[in-house]
C-alpha cells in the first residue's frame, strides 16, 4: 500500500488513544456504580467488581486471535470501526439498567471490542510503514504512549464524570468510543485487500521471530500486570506500613493513586518520545538489553525510595529523578520489539494474525503478573512487588538472550 500521510497514522493513534481512554473510565464508573447501587441497598460486593474485570480480560484474550484473522479476512479499517462502535455499545448497557447479567455481556463486549481493535490497529500501523524503519519506529512510540497514557487519564476522567453528571457517565463513555469509531474510517484509509486468515495464521505460527520473542514478551508484559492492576492501589492505600515508605503512603489520600499514575504516564511518555527520536540509530537487540538494564536500575531505585522515609525529603527527591530516568530508559523495550515483530512480519500475509498472537500473549502475561503481584505484595506489600518485577526482569533477559541466539534479523533491519 501507499504510505500513508501522518495525519492518516495521527488519526488511528488519538483514535486507539481515545478506546484506551473510554476502556480505562468505563472501568473506573462500574465500580463507581456499583457502589451507588450498594449504598441504594443492592446486595452486591467487591467480588463482582473483580468478576466482571475478569470477564473482560478473559474475552479479551479469547478474542484477540479470532480477531486478528478477522483483520485479515475484513482489512484491519473494518475490524477496527466495529471493535470501536461494539464497545460503545457495550459500556452503554451499564446505564440502562441494573441487572447484573446483563453487567456481565456488556464486560464480555467490551473485552471483544479491545480485542478487535488492538490487533486490527498494529496489523494497519505495521503496513503503514514497512517501508520506512524510522517512521515505524516513531509510530510504535506513539502507539506505546497513547496506552499507557489511556490508562492513566481514564481514571481521573471517570471520577470527574461521576461527580458531575452521574450515571450519564456510562454515555460520555460511550461517545469516546464512537469518537474513536469516526477517527479509524478517517485515518485508516487504503490498505492492501482482504487475504486467506487461515494462511495468514500458519504464517504467523510460522514464524520464527514470534516464537522467539515470545518468552521475554510475556515476562515484559507481565510486569504490566504486577503494577498497572488492582495491586498497586491496595499497596499504596493499605492503612500497615510495614516499615516501608511507600507502602500505604497514599492512606489517608487515597486520590494521590491517581495522580501517582498520572506522574508514571509522564514519566514513561517522556521515555517513549525520546526513544522514538532515535530508536532507528540503535540496533534492536540493543535497546531491548537497555531497556532491561534501566528497568532493573528502577527497580533499584523504588526499593531504596521505599526504604529512605527516615531519610530527608532531598534525598527523597534525588532518588525518585534517578529512578524517573530509569524508566524513561526502558520504555524503549516495548516499541522496539513491537518494530521488530513488525519487521518480521515483512510483506507476509497474516499481519492481523500476527498481532492477534502477539495480543494473546500480553493478556497472558498481565494475567500472570497480576497473580504473582498479588503473591508478593501479600509477601512483603511494595518490597514484594520489587521482588517480583526483578524476577521477571531477570527472565526477560534471558528471553532476550535466546531471542538473539536463534533469530536472523530481517532484511534491512538493524537487529
Amino acid at each position: 500500500m501507499t504510505s500513508p500521510p501522518a495525519s492518516a497514522l495521527a488519526a488511528v493513534l488519538l483514535g486507539n488513544t481515545l478506546m484506551r481512554i473510554a476502556g480505562a473510565t468505563g472501568g473506573v464508573l462500574i465500580g463507581l456504580y456499583l457502589s451507588a447501587l450498594v449504598a441504594q441497598g443492592r446486595m452486591l460486593d467487591a467480588g463482582l467488581v473483580g468478576a466482571l474485570t475478569a470477564v473482560a480480560f478473559g474475552a479479551e484474550l479469547v478474542g484477540a486471535l479470532p480477531m486478528g484473522m478477522l483483520a485479515d479476512a475484513w482489512t484491519p479499517r473494518t475490524l477496527m470501526t466495529y471493535g470501536a462502535l461494539l464497545g460503545a455499545g457495550a459500556v452503554q448497557l451499564f446505564g440502562l439498567s441494573e441487572l447484573v447479567g446483563l453487567f456481565v455481556v456488556a464486560r464480555a463486549l467490551e473485552g471483544l471490542a479491545v480485542a478487535a481493535t488492538t490487533p486490527s490497529v498494529l496489523a494497519f500501523l505495521t503496513e503503514a510503514t514497512a517501508t520506512d524503519a524510522v517512521r515505524r519506529g516513531k509510530v510504535m512510540s506513539c502507539f506505546e504512549a497513547s496506552l499507557l497514557g489511556g490508562l492513566a487519564f481514564g481514571g481521573l476522567l471517570a471520577a470527574f464524570l461521576w461527580r458531575t453528571i452521574g450515571v450519564w457517565s456510562f454515555s460520555a463513555a460511550a461517545g469516546l468510543y464512537v469518537a474513536a469509531a469516526g477517527l479509524f474510517v478517517s485515518g485508516a484509509q487504503g490498505g492492501r485487500h482482504p487475504v486467506d486468515a487461515w494462511a495468514g495464521l500458519r504464517g504467523a505460527l510460522a514464524a520464527p521471530l514470534l516464537r522467539h520473542l515470545a518468552p521475554a514478551w510475556v515476562c515484559v508484559n507481565a510486569m504490566v500486570g504486577v503494577w498497572l492492576g488492582s495491586t498497586l492501589p491496595f499497596v499504596l492505600t493499605v492503612p500497615e506500613r510495614r516499615g516501608q515508605f511507600l507502602t500505604g503512603i497514599f492512606a489517608t489520600n487515597p486520590d494521590g493513586v491517581g495522580w501517582a499514575l498520572v506522574g508514571y504516564a509522564i514519566v514513561f511518555a517522556t521515555g517513549v518520545t525520546g526513544w522514538s527520536l532515535i530508536l532507528h540509530r540503535f540496533r534492536r537487540m540493543t535497546v531491548l538489553r537497555l531497556a532491561l538494564g534501566g528497568l532493573l536500575l528502577a527497580c533499584l531505585g523504588l526499593y531504596a525510595l521505599n526504604h529512605a522515609g527516615e531519610q530527608p525529603p532531598a534525598v527523597r527527591w534525588c532518588i525518585g529523578a534517578g529512578t524517573a530516568l530509569a524508566i524513561m530508559v526502558e520504555s524503549g523495550f516495548t516499541p522496539t520489539a513491537l518494530a521488530l515483530l513488525g519487521e518480521a512480519v515483512g510483506e507476509q500475509a497474516g499481519r492481523g494474525a500476527t498481532m492477534g498472537v502477539y495480543s494473546v500473549l500480553l493478556g497472558i502475561g498481565a494475567v500472570a503478573g497480576s497473580v504473582l503481584g498479588g503473591i508478593g505484595a501479600s509477601w512483603a506489600a511494595m518490597d514484594g512487588l520489587i521482588a517480583v518485577t526483578v524476577l521477571l526482569a531477570l527472565g526477560a533477559f534471558l528471553g532476550v538472550e535466546w531471542l538473539a541466539r536463534h533469530t536472523v534479523p530481517p532484511a534491512g533491519s538493524r537487529g
